[in-house]
């Protein structure tokens, strides 16, 4: 993302707002947080991704490997795809440099490619040439650790929606899947520039154009699949405020932004100065203003003046995809310097936001009803039990 540069797209008229069925106060309570998964120095999700994971560089690679052994061993069900590209930079000498993206689909079983709209969750996990050693703990290390989370979460009540529901055929809006994008080589290696920046992205999305679903498909192309792409960066500083950048998508804006005051009202966010721990903390014991995450639910369609941050979304954007942008203005302090690292995140805050984001999809996919928190928690047992035994399987990547 670059701060200083804005840009004006075209977007659809028309959102693809679906029928939304809100979650129930006690699955809000009991959605699980990630706790010491997210530790920084042993977390079993955010540790290995705080190190430098320039494109190209064995650390790139190294966290790749760890999306790829955490899909296959925790989440099976999901279908795992690279896309690979090549290009040099401006400070490759001419050489091809190496951009690989993850692809992670969770669709309805029995459906066919084209025929599922997904509901997109994107970040990008290289990290920024300079400052040398630099780790991008917000920038996006710990949006990605939130993905993994989310997957996590919601794996389970999928498989037992559609089983309940014969593959989710029986949706009004058709079969809808979830995606998790991790891509590769947002950030520019010298400056940024329309070709020193977004170099999966870029990529991903002129493929993806030209990939065209069987004849009479429901959807063209995987780009025409795309509900909503929701793009996370910059997440993990305390008090961020994050605006509503895009009138089309301002719908699932205001969505988000009503989980985030249902959680702030329960006392659900560690981060709010009236969650009970840090009342307790207080002489003066009266609530306190909240200060929320995402601060323009309340937006008039005028005030929307179409520009807004650079980021992965720009090649999907002027493709027609509906975007929700989730960064937040102004960046946090740390942005771009080799204090955006483990020590520097505010923990409370990236975990209300792994909250909100999980109960962000689960809200999409609707699946309230489909949740069985005790049967998760014997089933993590198992599992941790099962790899510790085991070993760690290795999957080959690119």
């Amino acid at each position: 993302m670059f701060l200083s540069r804005l840009f004006l797209v075209l977007s659809p008229l028309l959102s693809r707002a679906a029928a939304y069925h809100k979650l129930s106060d006690e699955t809000l309570k009991q959605l699980p947080r990630p706790g010491a998964e997210f530790d920084i120095k042993n977390g079993a999700l955010l540790a290995p991704i705080l190190r430098p994971r320039v494109s190209g560089t064995e650390g790139n690679v190294a966290v790749r490997q760890h999306f790829v052994d955490f899909f296959r061993n925790n989440l099976p069900e999901w279908t795992l795809e690279f896309h690979n590209s090549t290009s040099p930079t401006p400070t490759s000498n001419g050489k091809e440099v190496p951009f690989v993206n993850l692809i992670l689909t969770r669709d309805p079983p029995g459906t066919h490619v084209g025929d599922v709209g997904r509901l997109t969750m994107v970040a990008h996990y290289d990290s920024k040439l300079t400052p040398k050693g630099f780790i991008g703990a917000t920038d996006s290390a710990a949006p990605c650790a939130m993905l993994m989370h989310m997957a996590k979460t919601i794996d389970a009540a999928l498989t037992k929606r559609w089983k309940a529901s014969g593959s989710g055929l029986d949706d009004l809006d058709g079969p809808k899947g979830v995606q998790i994008l991790l891509l590769d080589g947002e950030e520019a290696f010298k400056s940024w520039t329309d070709t020193d920046s977004l170099y999966g992205s870029r990529a991903l999305a002129e493929d993806w154009e030209y990939s065209f679903h069987p004849a009479m498909s429901t959807y063209r192309n995987p780009l025409d699949a795309i509900s909503l792409f929701v793009l996370l960066d910059l997440l993990g500083s305390k008090n961020p405020t994050v605006p509503s950048y895009f009138k089309t998508t301002h719908w699932a804006y205001k969505n988000m932004a009503d989980i985030e005051a249902r959680l702030r009202k329960l006392g659900l966010f560690k981060s709010s100065p009236n969650h009970p721990a840090n009342m307790a903390k207080r002489k003066n014991k009266k609530p306190r203003r909240e200060p929320n995450f995402l601060t323009e639910a309340d937006k008039k369609d005028g005030s929307f003046l179409g520009g807004g941050i650079e980021d992965d979304h720009v090649p999907f954007m002027a493709r027609g995809v509906d975007i929700l942008h989730i960064i937040p203005s102004p960046f946090p302090k740390v942005w771009h310097e080799l204090i955006d690292d483990g020590e520097h995140l505010d923990m409370n805050t990236v975990e209300d936001w792994t909250v909100l984001v999980a109960a962000f999809v689960a809200e999409w996919m609707e699946l309230d009803e489909f949740f069985d928190f005790k049967a998760g928690k014997r089933e993590e047992k198992v599992k941790a039990e099962t790899v510790h035994e085991q070993g760690k399987t290795e999957f080959e990547i690119p």
